[in-house]
């Protein structure tokens, strides 16, 4: 076990992870994304899910969810209405690095350099900036 997650109560698992399980809910993701936004295996989510005290916060996973977290502040900011907020990441987009294709298509990838880039690219936007 390595120092980070022995620092880290239980009651920051529950909220972090819990709280990424909720707005993955809130993004109609299924049990597949869910795996590969939060890169664990189904038992683990379904661990998660169940107990998300349970969780082992590796780097790798707080990585994850700050990511998952920050891309749902974006849109919080940049959309007023739940539907947008929460719908987005489903809709087709125009700007060139997601090329007509829903976020969502991107971060369902698995790879951290997706969460990276999608976030980055929404940030952007929020920005004025279009990347």
């Amino acid at each position: 076990m390595t120092a980070l997650t022995q620092v880290l109560p239980a009651s920051a698992a529950k909220a972090a992870v819990g709280t990424a399980l909720n707005i993955m809910d809130k993004w109609a993701c299924s049990e597949k994304e869910k795996m590969a936004l939060l890169g664990i295996g189904r038992s683990t989510l379904h661990k998660y899910q169940v107990a998300p005290a349970s969780a082992r916060l590796t780097p790798d996973l707080l990585e994850r969810i700050s990511y998952l977290l920050n891309i749902h502040a974006v849109l919080r900011i940049l959309f007023e209405n739940p539907e947008n907020q929460y719908g987005f990441l489903r809709m087709p987009n125009k700007n060139t690095f997601f090329d007509g294709r829903p976020p969502m298509e991107i971060l369902s990838s698995g790879l951290m350099s997706a969460l990276y880039e999608v976030h980055r690219h929404l940030d952007a936007i929020r920005d004025g900036q279009f990347a």
